[in-house]
């Protein structure tokens, strides 16, 4: 049986840890740049997201610093976080994939485009 579809704020916050850890404010700046700005983490959100990831083993905290006295935690992506983000990319690229094709005949069908 296939995973459940991951949530869009989890897919983000994976995909913002897949090329290095980051700390949380970073994964918040990290995924508005990559989605364009469509998702916009608040704090309470990106740490409950965090500490679910941790308790599923698909992120794992990396090292910790004090900036200007605060602590500052970095998180950084497991092997499987990585293999979850894989399927979820899969599983994504199918649906493009699928939907492409299927409104493709629709305009081979002459039903023109799509409206905006």
């Amino acid at each position: 049986m296939a995973p459940a579809p991951m949530r869009e704020p989890t897919f983000w916050i994976l995909t913002a840890l897949a090329p290095e850890p980051r700390h949380g404010y970073g994964v918040i700046q990290q995924v508005t740049r990559l989605s364009g700005g469509r998702v916009t983490l608040q704090a309470g959100t990106l740490y409950a997201a965090l500490d679910r990831l941790v308790a599923t083993g698909q992120v794992e905290p990396d090292r910790e610093e004090t900036v200007d006295g605060r602590p500052r935690r970095y998180y950084r992506l497991t092997t499987d976080g990585a293999a979850a983000l894989d399927a979820e990319t899969e599983r994504l690229r199918a649906g493009v994939e699928a939907a492409t094709a299927q409104l493709a005949a629709r305009r081979r069908f002459g039903l023109g485009p799509v409206a905006p």
